[in-house]
C-alpha cells in the first residue's frame, strides 16, 4: 500500500468519525416527536443554515463538474459561474414566505403545503415525484463520482464501485440515525471543505501555470488560434472565448451540432433556469421549514453564496478548467507548443470529468497528506447534497406516501421508522442504478434540475399569485414535466423504444429542457387557471395570502423600491445570462488580439463575467435586505395546528381532488 493511499484512508477515517459523531449526537438529542427527526424541531440556527444550504446548493457538481465543463467548452460555459447569483435568487423569492407558512400551519413537507393550499393530492404526488428524481438518479451520479475520485487517487488500488458503496454506507449511517439535525451540522464542515477545496485546487493550477500573469499570457496565445473542439466562431474568434450567438435553431444534440459551441445565450439562460431549480426543489422547502427563523436566509443568499462562492467560481474554477489546457490535458494545445508544463494526463475525448481528481493527484508525490485532505474536501462536497436530498426525500415518503395513503393512523414511532426505511431505500436504489444501470441513471439524473424548476409556478401561486388555481398549477406542472422528458435523452430513448422517434434531439434550438418545460408549464397554468376560476376556492387561497400580506408586506416608505429593484434585476438577468451576455464577447477588446488590446488585461468575456458577478451581488443584496424579501418578518407568527401540520380549513376544501371534485360528490355520483 502506497503512502498516498495510507494518507487517503487516514483522512477519510477522520472525516467519518466527525460524521458519525453528529449522527449519534443528533439521535441522543432527538425527542419523541417525529418532527425532531424530520425537521430538527424547526430549530436549525441561522449560521448553520447559511453554511449547510450553500454547500447543498453547489456541492459536488460544482466542485468536480464545473472545471471539467470549462475545460471542455471554455469561457462560454464559464458564464454559468453567475449561478452564484441565479441560484440564491430563487431563495430570495420563495424561502421566507415558505418559512412563514410552515411556521404558521406546522407543515413538515412541501407536499402538505401544496395539498392544503390547493386542496388536492394530485400536486402532492407530483412534488414527491420531483423529490425522488432528485434523490435517486441524480444522487447516484454524484455518488458514482465519489467512487471514481477514489479510484483515480488510489492509482486504481480501489475500484470505483467498491469505494462508492463504502463511502455511501457512512453517509447513510449518520443520516439514518440523526436525521435533519445531523445533516445540518455535518453540512457546516462540508461547506468549509467545499469552499477551501476549490480555492486550493485553483491555487495548484495557478502555481503550475507560473502565476496569474503567465496564465493570462497563455490565454492570449490560445485566443489567437482556432484550437478547440468547436474551432472558430462566425466572427473568427476561438470558440473557447466567445458565446456563440443568442440562439441557434438547431434540431438538438444527437441530430445537429450547434456552430461554435453549445452555450448560446438561450442555452445559458435556460440552463440557469435549471440551476435555479435547486432552491425550488422540495428539499429546500423543508430546509426553510426546519430553520428557527429567517435570520440566516439573507446572509446565505448575499454573502455566502453570491459573494463568497461567486468569487471562488469566477477566479478559481476558471483557473482549473482553462488552466488544464496548458498543463498537458489538451493534446491539441500541447502539440501547438502552447503548454506551460506537463502536470495532467491527456484528458481529451470525453475524459475531462476527472480533471479535478488529477489536479489533486498531481501533488501526491510531494504532499500526500494534502492530497488526502483535498480528497476529503471533494467527498464532503458530493456527500452534502446526497445526505440532504436523501433525508428530505425519506421524510416525504414517510409523510406524503406512507402516512397519507397507506397508514393514516401511523404514530410517531412508525413515521420515524418509515422515514429511516425511506432513506435506506433511496440510497440502495441509487447505488444499484449507479452500479448496474449507469446509462439509465444518467438519463434520469439529467431530469432532476429541470424538474425542480418546474415547481416555480406552483411556488409563485402559494407565495405571491392567488389567481393560479389548483387545476392550473397541477396540469401546468404535469405539462412541464412531460416537456422536460421529451427534450432530454430519456424522451428520445423511450419514444424510440416504442417505435415513435422524436423529430428533434436533446435541447433543440439550443434551449435547455428546463426552458422548454417552463414554457409549456406556464402556458398551461395560465390558460387552465383562467378557465377554472372559482370564488370559493379563491377565498380559501386568500386565507394564506391575507396572512402573508399582514406579516410580510413591504412598508409604505419602501414601496417605491419595488419597481426599481425588479427593473434592475431583469436588466441584470438580460446582460448576465440572457441575450445581452453576447456583448461581453469583445466589449473589452477582441479575444484574438492579445493582451495589448484587452482593456482590463484579461479576455473580454472573463472581464464581463467578473463585472456582472459584482453587480449581481448588489442585486441580491437589494432584494434580500432593502426589499426585505429575506429578512425577519415584522411581528410574531402564532402557530396553528402545529401538531397536525394542517391549517383549519373547511372539510370540503380539504377533501377536494386534484380535478376539483370533492370526495363526497364523487361518492354520490357513483351510488346514484
Amino acid at each position: 500500500m502506497t503512502t498516498n493511499v495510507v494518507w487517503l484512508f487516514v483522512f477519510i477515517a477522520l472525516y467519518w468519525v466527525y460524521c458519525t459523531h453528529w449522527g449519534v449526537t443528533s439521535a441522543r438529542l432527538a425527542g419523541s416527536n417525529p418532527n425532531d427527526y424530520f425537521l430538527a424541531s424547526r430549530q436549525i440556527p441561522a449560521w448553520i443554515f447559511a453554511l449547510s444550504a450553500t454547500v447543498m446548493s453547489f456541492s459536488g457538481w460544482t466542485f468536480l463538474g464545473n472545471p471539467a465543463l470549462i475545460f471542455r467548452d471554455g469561457f462560454q460555459f464559464a458564464q454559468l459561474a453567475l449561478c452564484a447569483i441565479t441560484i440564491p435568487l430563487t431563495g430570495v423569492i420563495f424561502l421566507k414566505r415558505q418559512w412563514m407558512l410552515g411556521k404558521r400551519f406546522g407543515y413538515v413537507t412541501p407536499g402538505e403545503m401544496f395539498s392544503d393550499y390547493f386542496g388536492g393530492d394530485g400536486i402532492r404526488l407530483l412534488v414527491l415525484l420531483v423529490a425522488l428524481v432528485f434523490s435517486i438518479p441524480f444522487l447516484g451520479m454524484q455518488l458514482a463520482a465519489s467512487g471514481y475520485l477514489i479510484q483515480v487517487l488510489s492509482g486504481g488500488a480501489v475500484h470505483w464501485s467498491v469505494a462508492m458503496w463504502v463511502l455511501t454506507a457512512v453517509v447513510f449511517l449518520y443520516v439514518c440515525i440523526g436525521g435533519m439535525r445531523a445533516v445540518a451540522y455535518v453540512g457546516t464542515l462540508q461547506c468549509l471543505f467545499f469552499a477551501a477545496g476549490i480555492v486550493a485546487v485553483g491555487l495548484i493550477a495557478y502555481g503550475a501555470l507560473g502565476g496569474f500573469g503567465a496564465f493570462i499570457d497563455a490565454l492570449a496565445k490560445l485566443g489567437a488560434t482556432g484550437i478547440g473542439p468547436w474551432g472558430s466562431t462566425a466572427q473568427g474568434y476561438n470558440a473557447y472565448f466567445e458565446i456563440p450567438g443568442v440562439i441557434q435553431f438547431t434540431e438538438g444534440l444527437g441530430k445537429e451540432a450547434p456552430v461554435g459551441g453549445l452555450w448560446t445565450s438561450s442555452m445559458i439562460l435556460t440552463y440557469s433556469f435549471a440551476l435555479m431549480g435547486i432552491q425550488a426543489a422540495p428539499a429546500f422547502t423543508m430546509w426553510a421549514f426546519s430553520s428557527r427563523d429567517p435570520k440566516g436566509f439573507a446572509p446565505q443568499q448575499v454573502w455566502v453564496s453570491a459573494a463568497a462562492i461567486g468569487v471562488i467560481l469566477v477566479f478559481f474554477a476558471v483557473a482549473q478548467g482553462m488552466g488544464a489546457h496548458f498543463l498537458g490535458a489538451s493534446p491539441a494545445v500541447t502539440d501547438a507548443g502552447l503548454a506551460v508544463a506537463k502536470v495532467l494526463p491527456d484528458l481529451g475525448s470525453g475524459k475531462q470529468t476527472n480533471v479535478v481528481a488529477y489536479y489533486i493527484k498531481s501533488i501526491g508525490d510531494h504532499a500526500p497528506w494534502f492530497m488526502a485532505l483535498l480528497a476529503v474536501c471533494a467527498l464532503a462536497a458530493i456527500q452534502a447534497m446526497a445526505s440532504a436530498y436523501a433525508s428530505t426525500a425519506g421524510t416525504m415518503l414517510a409523510r406524503d406516501l406512507y402516512k397519507r395513503f397507506l397508514n393514516a393512523g401511523a404514530d410517531d414511532r412508525a413515521q420515524k421508522f418509515f422515514g429511516r426505511v425511506g432513506v435506506g431505500l433511496i440510497f440502495l436504489v441509487a447505488l444499484l442504478m449507479a452500479t448496474y444501470l449507469p446509462t439509465a441513471q444518467v438519463e434520469l439524473g439529467a431530469l432532476a434540475l429541470a424538474f425542480g424548476f418546474q415547481l416555480w409556478p406552483s411556488l409563485a401561486a402559494i407565495c405571491w399569485l392567488p389567481w393560479i388555481t389548483r387545476q392550473g398549477a397541477t396540469l401546468g406542472l404535469a405539462a412541464g414535466l412531460v416537456a422536460v422528458v421529451l427534450t432530454e435523452q430519456l424522451g428520445t430513448t423511450v419514444t424510440e423504444f416504442f417505435g415513435f422517434p422524436l423529430p428533434w434531439g436533446r435541447w433543440p434550438w439550443t434551449i435547455h429542457s428546463a426552458g422548454w418545460g417552463i414554457f409549456f408549464n406556464v402556458a398551461v397554468c395560465i390558460i387552465v387557471s383562467l378557465l377554472t376560476r372559482n370564488k370559493g376556492d379563491r377565498q380559501h387561497r386568500m386565507k394564506y395570502h391575507g396572512f402573508l400580506a399582514e406579516t410580510a408586506a413591504l412598508p409604505a416608505e419602501k414601496q417605491f423600491l419595488r419597481p426599481v429593484a425588479w427593473t434592475i434585476t431583469l436588466a441584470w438577468l438580460f446582460f448576465a445570462v440572457g441575450p445581452g451576455a453576447v456583448i461581453g464577447n469583445d466589449f473589452f477588446g477582441p479575444p484574438n488580439k492579445g493582451i495589448a488590446v484587452w482593456n482590463l488585461g484579461v479576455p473580454s468575456i472573463w472581464a464581463w463575467q467578473i463585472l456582472l458577478w459584482v453587480l449581481g451581488v448588489l442585486v441580491i443584496w437589494l432584494l434580500a435586505y432593502k426589499l426585505e424579501m429575506s429578512t425577519v418578518p415584522r411581528g410574531t407568527i402564532s402557530a396553528q395546528n402545529a401538531d397536525r401540520g394542517t391549517p383549519e380549513i373547511e372539510p370540503e376544501a380539504r377533501t377536494k381532488s386534484w380535478l376539483g371534485q370533492s370526495r363526497e360528490q364523487g361518492t354520490a355520483m357513483q351510488t346514484s
